[in-house]
């Protein structure tokens, strides 16, 4: 790990990561993902944990390897580099694909009847006065105070 990514790794036990809707190029959660993996190398993560189920869908739908992508980070690579290393190694998709994909993921919410309980009890405790929140990414912005 080099000096440049611990001097860039984001404090995440006194702040929070970027929003998962922030675009990096053309790929939502590129940068919460970035945030959160620089925080682990540098051992500033607090809660936050690389390589979660969000991240994995990121990682899923671009065929790209949580491993090496955090090989890549620990190099000290700036946003710009990963997010040409992301598209070097990742799926070709379509522009339309990246954009269906986004609106996929930007409005996921929970499946089962468990995880929706789940997800119905911090929604209370977070945002009680905003039933309207229905996905993952607007419960974390809530939380973040972003919403």
């Amino acid at each position: 790990m080099t000096q440049a990514t611990l001097q860039n790794a984001p404090d995440l036990r006194k702040g929070f990561p970027r929003s998962p809707n922030e675009l990096v190029g053309e790929y939502i959660l590129l940068g919460r993902i970035l945030d959160k993996c620089r925080a682990t190398l540098a051992g500033t993560n607090g809660e936050y944990n690389f390589n979660c189920p969000l991240d994995q869908r990121f990682f899923t739908f671009t065929s790209i390897d949580a491993d090496a992508f955090k090989e890549q980070v620990a190099q000290g690579k700036s946003d710009q580099d990963m997010l040409a290393w992301v598209k070097q190694h990742s799926t070709e998709r379509t522009p339309e694909e990246l954009l269906s994909w986004a609106y996929e993921a930007r409005w996921t919410g929970p499946a089962d009847a468990e995880t929706k309980a789940y997800f119905e009890n911090l929604r209370r405790q977070i945002a009680p006065n905003r039933p309207y929140i229905q996905s993952w990414f607007q419960l974390l912005d809530a939380e973040e105070g972003r919403y």
